[in-house]
C-alpha cells in the first residue's frame, strides 16, 4: 500500500469496495465548540464509515479526557465498529487532519499497524466531488483483538524521567500563546505554561492550506526550527493527547514511527500538585 502514514483521496475513491476496507470517522471537536459530530456523521459521511467517539472509547475510571480504555476494552468497541484483524483502517475526520490521528496512533498503540490516516480528511474529500452518504451504518462485528504495543505511549513517571535525565526531548503541539502561559487553558483549574525544557511546535505549523500533512522537505525543516533533534527520541504531547498524534503523525511520515504520545498530556500535568510549570519561550 504505503510507507506514509497517511492514504489519498484518491487511493480511497478507488478502494470503497474493497472488502478488507474499514473506513472510521474520528471527528471530535473541542468543549464548547456547539458542535454535534455524532449529528454531523449521521447526516453526511464517507460510504460505509462507522463512527469512532473519541470521549466513549475511553478509559471510564480516569477523571482525565478521553484517555485510552484498557486493551480489552477497546478491542470490544473495535470489534463493535467492525473492525477485523486483517482490517485495513483508514481514518477520517471533518477538520482535515485534527482528531484521525489520534484515532490512528490508538489502533496501532493496540497492536493495529494497518491503520492509516485519509490525508486532508473530509473537507478535501467533499471538494473533488467524491460521494457521500446519510444515516449511521451498522456493521456486522469484527474479530479485532488488541496487542497492546506499550512504547508508543507515555505516562507520567516516563515524562518526569524524561525531563531529569533527558532521555527524550518533550515537544508540545498546543499553540505558542498557550505554551508560553500567555494565554489560560480551555480547561477550568489547570496552570498555565509548559514543562521545563519541553519545545513547541503547534500542530498547525504541520498542516498545509489544503488540511493535509506536510511534505517531508517541509515537515523536516519544522520539527529542525522547533528545536528538535530527530535523531533523538522524542515524546509529543498537548493539551489533552489529540492533537499531540498530529506531531507523531508527521514523525511517522518522516520515518520515525514509534514515536510515544504522552496520554494525560497538560490536562494530567497542569493539574497536578507537584508537576513543575515553565512559563515564558522555551
Amino acid at each position: 500500500m504505503t510507507d506514509d502514514p497517511t492514504i489519498s483521496t484518491d487511493w480511497l475513491a478507488a478502494h470503497l469496495d474493497d472488502p478488507d476496507l474499514e473506513i472510521v470517522d474520528a471527528t471530535w471537536y473541542m468543549p464548547g465548540s456547539g458542535h454535534d459530530a455524532r449529528a454531523e456523521h449521521a447526516e453526511r459521511h464517507i460510504p460505509g464509515a462507522v463512527y469512532f467517539d473519541i470521549d466513549e472509547i475511553v478509559d471510564h475510571s480516569s477523571p482525565l479526557p478521553h484517555m485510552m480504555p484498557e486493551p480489552a476494552d477497546f478491542a470490544v468497541h473495535a470489534r463493535r465498529l467492525g473492525v477485523e484483524p486483517n482490517s485495513t483502517v483508514v481514518v477520517y475526520d471533518s477538520a482535515g487532519l485534527f482528531s484521525a490521528p489520534r484515532v490512528w496512533w490508538a489502533f496501532r498503540m493496540m497492536g493495529h499497524d494497518k491503520t492509516f490516516v485519509l490525508d486532508g480528511g473530509l473537507p478535501k474529500w467533499i471538494a473533488e466531488a467524491h460521494p457521500l452518504e446519510a444515516g449511521w451504518p451498522l456493521k456486522p462485528h469484527g474479530e479485532f483483538k488488541a496487542h497492546p504495543n506499550p512504547a508508543l505511549v507515555a505516562d507520567l513517571s516516563q515524562v518526569m524521567s524524561a525531563l531529569t535525565d533527558g532521555g527524550a526531548q518533550l515537544l508540545d503541539a498546543r499553540s505558542g500563546p498557550r505554551f508560553r502561559g500567555e494565554e489560560p487553558e480551555p480547561r477550568a483549574g489547570l496552570r498555565s505554561g509548559h514543562m521545563p525544557g519541553a519545545r513547541n511546535l503547534p500542530w498547525t505549523a504541520i498542516i498545509g492550506p489544503d488540511g493535509a500533512l506536510l511534505p517531508k522537505a517541509e515537515l523536516e525543516a519544522a520539527f529542525k526550527a522547533a528545536g528538535i533533534d530527530l535523531e533523538r527520541p522524542i515524546v509529543t504531547t498537548c493539551g489533552s493527547g489529540v492533537s499531540a498524534a498530529i506531531l507523531a503523525l508527521g514523525l511517522a511520515r518522516l520515518g520515525h514511527w514509534k514515536t510515544p504520545v504522552y496520554d494525560g498530556s497538560w490536562a494530567e500535568w497542569g493539574g497536578h500538585a507537584e508537576t513543575p510549570v515553565a512559563v515564558g519561550a522555551a
